[in-house]
């Protein structure tokens, strides 16, 4: 079944004097539809000229365009340029024509009843646009044009409906009109119940996970491709979509509205973890195993709002970990507001984190919101939050019991809605062992703990992580092509790393200063440090690494045989691997 939709804005009954030709065609498998952009009556001399051609329109239903924005169009007919330019996308995303027709009622001056006398300039001038129209339906279904253009799209679809990727198209309004077979097996949600939706309200939560960039203003959006992003189906089953989305702009160059094509990557992203093939997540580099079981307490948190404690060394990267908590989660569209509360005294603390109003202190020349909220909505980050005083403590308790605070200054209530994700490098326990900090804001900081290790304790994801500084920092200064020699990798693999991940982006900006050529040997290291030779540390300070046959095995495959790159796959010296392949012969 072909379906026609003859679309007009005016009162001159073009879409109804054009129905009335096509319904009397009676084509086979064929509907007509008419319709405007407000049902109104149908133009008397619409009536009388149709009437002396033996086509009665004066039954027609005059219906409104939102009337039929739930059914399937396959050839929308445009009758002037202004419903050519006013007519919406309809759902299916139906091909267009426009017809280019004059206003027959713009140039008449009769608006009376049917009963009237109607003046015979007025008949010719309607007269003259129902031949056009005549025309134009002869040439559309007699020509088969209607059936080609019909044809031509269902082919289209069919091609859209059998790939793999899910599509999914909205407007400027966030109103979705395309959704393929793809989209709804990888959502779970059919056609149906999201054609003619707004996006956020058809997939509840959220379908971008929280990552949507057209939720506020259309300026914002931005052409992005292979961007990973969790989504939850409407059974509830959290899968992992790659997905690229475009802005669609007609011949015009008007945005008409977006486009966004994504793939399921969920088992292939589980295969990688179980085979231990996953190098970063969220920003955060790492493949060791404590690293993973990171990774994934993230992707569950993401979803929670409960707060959660990061707790590790300076330096093992808190702030990072925090941000990929929040980024992956449903409040990545709005704001991630970190606060150092070790770096402030406790009179600009109160007031950094709760604002103030004018005139609470000397200085306070007008009212300014505190951190809690400019965040709201969005995440805080409460950065050493181990350093506050039992004071600051009381205020920062009440604010996550209730959500609320006032002003420094003030005595109206602030509310606001905030997650709030805290860290310190301090050890808690004996904290609240010494009574310094409160075991009440402890509990409610710590919903959920989560610890980072010390790089000391992931020493084979330091290939990994020198690796991406190193070229960070190279496009950072505009060099090309620098690398680590082995001695120097061998030396970095047996350090302490007091100062993690830190330290080791300090030694490798120093070392591309002291670096003159292409590669950095461990004279360009930085100087002693606490009074060790670091350059000799490596075989003092290096701690014997447990390898297993299969991992060794694993490693060379990866590496083709290379025994030096194998090494640093697995985060050991070349000597710790020779040593292993001379004591139990492991074929490569």
């Amino acid at each position: 079944m072909t379906r026609v939709l003859l679309f007009c804005t005016s009162d001159s009954s073009r879409s109804h004097m054009a129905e009335g030709f096509a319904r009397a065609r009676n084509e086979p498998n064929t509907e007509v539809l008419s319709a405007g952009t407000h049902a109104g009556r149908i133009h008397p001399i619409a009536v009388k000229v149709m009437s002396e051609v033996g086509i009665d329109i004066s039954q027609q239903q005059s219906r409104q365009l939102s009337d039929l924005e739930n059914q399937d169009i396959d050839l929308v007919i445009t009758m002037c340029r202004e419903s050519n330019r006013d007519c919406p996308i309809l759902a299916g995303n139906p091909i267009k024509v426009n017809w280019n027709l004059e206003d027959p009622a713009s140039q008449v001056s009769y608006h009376g009843p049917m009963s009237g006398d109607i003046d015979e300039k007025d008949l010719a001038v309607f007269r003259r646009t129902r031949d056009e129209i005549a025309r134009l339906v002869e040439d559309l279904f007699a020509r088969g044009y209607a059936h080609a253009l019909a044809g031509a799209k269902c082919q289209a679809d069919m091609i859209v409906d059998n790939i793999s990727d899910g599509i999914i198209a909205h407007d400027m309004d966030r109103r979705i009109f395309y959704f393929n077979s793809a989209a709804e097996e990888i959502t779970g949600y059919s056609r149906d119940e999201v054609i003619n939706h707004d996006c956020h309200d058809a997939f509840p939560g959220n379908f971008c996970g929280g990552k949507c960039q057209f939720c506020e203003v259309s300026e914002s959006v931005s052409e992005v491709s292979g961007q990973e992003m969790n989504i939850v189906t409407k059974a509830g089953e959290k899968r992992v979509v790659t997905m690229s989305v475009k802005k669609m702009i007609d011949n015009d160059g008007t945005e008409t509205g977006i486009l966004a094509t994504f793939q399921d990557v969920t088992r292939e992203r589980r295969m990688a973890r179980r085979l231990g093939n996953v190098h970063s997540f969220s920003g955060i580099i790492g493949r060791n195993d404590k690293m993973l079981e990171v990774f994934d307490l993230i992707r569950d948190l993401a979803d929670s709002n409960a707060p959660v404690l990061v707790q590790g060394e300076s330096g093992t990267g808190k702030e990072l970990v925090a941000a990929a908590i929040h980024n992956e989660g449903l409040r990545a569209n709005k704001l991630f507001v970190p606060v150092n509360c070790g770096a402030l005294p406790e009179s600009l603390l109160e007031s950094e984190l709760f604002g103030h109003v004018k005139g609470a202190f000397t200085g306070a020349i007008r009212d300014k919101k505190g951190r809690f909220e400019l965040a709201g909505g969005g995440t805080i980050f409460l950065d050493e939050v181990g350093d506050i005083s039992p004071a600051m403590q009381v205020r920062l308790l009440r604010v996550l019991q209730d959500g609320t605070f006032e002003r420094v200054g003030s005595e109206t209530t602030v509310k606001v809605d905030v997650r709030v994700i805290s860290a310190t490098n301090k050890d808690i326990g004996k904290e609240l062992e010494a009574g310094r900090f409160r075991e009440d804001l402890y509990y409610r900081l710590s919903v959920v703990p989560l610890w980072l290790p010390p790089l000391r304790e992931k020493r084979n994801d330091i290939p990994l992580l020198v690796d991406h500084i190193l070229k960070r920092a190279c496009e950072d200064t505009g060099r090309e092509g620098v690398t680590v020699a082995p001695e120097t990798l061998d030396l970095m693999l047996g350090y302490e790393w007091p100062g993690n991940i830190r330290e080791l982006q300090n030694w490798i900006q120093f070392a591309m200063i002291k670096c003159k050529d292409n590669v950095i040997r461990p004279e360009h290291l930085p100087p002693p440090r606490r009074g060790i030779d670091m350059h000799a540390a490596a075989p003092i300070k290096r701690r014997k690494r447990k390898l297993d046959v299969a991992s060794v095995r694993a490693a060379l495959d990866e590496t083709n045989g290379n025994k030096v790159e194998a090494a640093q796959l697995l985060g050991v010296s070349r000597a710790t691997l020779y040593r292993f392949l001379d004591d139990i012969e492991v074929d490569g």
